[in-house]
């Protein structure tokens, strides 16, 4: 066999194996072999017959002989369709992903509860399983099980992995407390444009981390040290906010932090930190002070909060498809400016009382959207910090302005790809100019039309794409959805639950 058919054979071993749940210690009991042999099966570097394809299919149950998925997968909509019903919110993509990252601060065992399972956490999780750390999905694939070892092994990290998530970035604040030196994979992700990743080491270097890059990796030197005076980040980024609380948060002492994101996903992260032990004072603030500890070797058990992005998306396919919708499990206190927007714009609602999330902190509601004659807001849509409009939820503005009367000014002014994706609207009938690379003109209201497209390369263009395609009379297709997959779970089939019709496919 060649060696790319081995390595796509293992890729796909591999993906069946997590899908169903298990570890490769458990795949290679059923098999009567050993985890050594399953890693350098999922690895591409050991000859595999067919019968032992075969046999391996038939223990994950999964179709990998007879249907050989080795292409992309693709989404062929059937448009026009009204939503009805009800749906739940998912738990936070960018929580989970801050929160595998922080478990390597803890000795213990941690446990995270209705883990989004999505493809930037099974990356993470490759990449941890490479360096020793045993994950495993219990409670019927619900929650996820993290224990890590005495020591890692870095030297095995699964770089291709590492270099298909931007999330690797966080481990840095974790690692610099666990090695003296240490390589990491340079940071991937969404194409977004140039992301530097500065700021995360000014605020790093604080506590003694130097990097160097060269030939795709960062070469990172640790000489441990606290930081005398408070640290001001250069940006009030939200992956930046978690580097520097990870890393404080085993510093023997108290460190002060500024200009930090008190978005969504931080103040889980200094909710899961308390968990550990760790005090946070002033989350939900651009000032935290955390008062770190040395060691931390503790059992946990901590639950996420829902995912304000996906509840705006999910509100956004109600708009655009005209429907009445019930959106559960809405984290409001995320999404009150983009409500208060929408309300200005027409929008006919009601929400519930609000109440607690999992974790117990965070605010939610039940939304129920219905059919709105919408105007085109008067001044511009434009992301800020929290507590302002999110800038992951900018892009849904564009399908939403695109049904509305008017026109419409969205300025993505973080991103430098972002505006000029969301013109692929173009194709299925919108009617979007592009001003800039930060600023589009969109003009409502849209006769949708249905189209076969690729899939955008940035996650949350990409669903808008999916939305405008379920709103088009017809049947579009949207090809390569990967990058959907990495920050939604089972999208198609939970937008099926409440009356879409999107068949997923791959090319034979």
């Amino acid at each position: 066999m060649a060696d790319d058919y081995l390595v796509r054979i293992g890729k796909l071993i591999r993906d069946a194996r997590q899908h169903r749940g298990w570890t490769q210690t458990q795949l290679a009991e059923a098999l009567g072999t050993s985890q050594s042999a399953v890693n350098r099966i999922e690895r591409g570097n050991q000859n595999i017959s067919l019968e032992m394809i075969a046999r391996i299919g038939e223990a994950l149950d999964s179709e990998i002989v007879s249907l050989g998925y080795s292409g992309p997968m693709h989404l062929r909509v059937v448009g026009g369709r009204r939503l009805s019903g009800s749906i739940d919110v998912k738990t936070s993509k960018n929580a989970c992903v801050a929160l595998l990252c922080g478990s390597l601060l803890n000795k213990g065992r941690t446990v995270l509860r209705r883990v989004a399972r999505i493809e930037e956490v099974y990356r993470l999780l490759e990449v941890l399983n490479s360096i020793g750390v045993r994950t495993r999905w219990i409670n019927d694939g619900t929650d996820l099980e993290i224990v890590p070892p005495a020591r890692l092994d870095l030297d095995s990290m699964d770089a291709d992995a590492a270099r298909r998530t931007r999330s690797i970035i966080m481990f840095l604040g974790p690692l610099l407390h666990r090695m003296d030196n240490f390589r990491l994979p340079y940071a991937g992700g969404c194409d977004l444009g140039t992301r530097t990743i500065e700021p995360h080491m000014i605020a790093l270097r604080r506590f003694g981390l130097d990097i160097t890059a060269t030939e795709g990796i960062y070469h990172a030197v640790v000489e441990r040290t606290a930081p005398d005076r408070p640290i001001v980040l250069t940006e009030r980024g939200d992956t930046v906010t978690e580097n520097a609380l990870l890393a404080a948060a085993r510093n023997d002492g108290v460190t002060v932090i500024r200009n930090a994101s008190s978005n969504y996903m931080v103040q889980d992260l200094c909710f899961f930190l308390e968990a550990l032990g760790v005090r946070v004072d002033g989350v939900g603030t651009t000032t935290l002070t955390v008062h770190g500890m040395a060691d931390i070797d503790v059992d946990v058990d901590y639950s996420p909060s829902e995912d304000p992005v996906e509840a705006m998306s999910l509100l956004a396919a109600a708009v655009v498809t005209e429907s009445e919708l019930t959106i559960r499990r809405v984290p409001v206190e995320f999404l009150e400016i983009e409500l208060a927007v929408l309300e200005e714009m027409g929008l006919d609602h009601d929400r519930t009382a609000e109440y607690a999330a999992d974790n117990g902190r965070t605010r939610l509601i039940d939304l129920t959207v219905r059919p709105s004659k919408l105007e085109a807001p008067i001044d511009k849509i434009h992301p800020m910090p929290f507590p302002g409009l999110n800038i992951d939820n900018v892009p849904f503005f564009a399908a939403i302005a695109a049904v509305a009367q008017g026109q419409t000014l969205i300025h993505d002014w973080v991103y430098d790809n972002r505006a000029i994706y969301l013109t692929d609207l173009n194709r299925l009938g919108g009617r979007l100019q592009l001003l800039d690379p930060h600023r589009v003109l969109v003009e409502g209201p849209t006769r949708w039309r249905a189209a076969e497209m690729m899939c955008p390369p940035a996650l949350r263009p990409a669903v808008v794409v999916l939305l405008a395609m379920m709103a088009a009379e017809g049947t579009s297709v949207l090809r390569n959805v990967y990058v959907i997959n990495r920050g939604y779970e089972d999208l198609a089939e939970r937008l099926n639950s409440v009356g879409a019709q999107i068949e997923i496919f791959r090319d034979i």
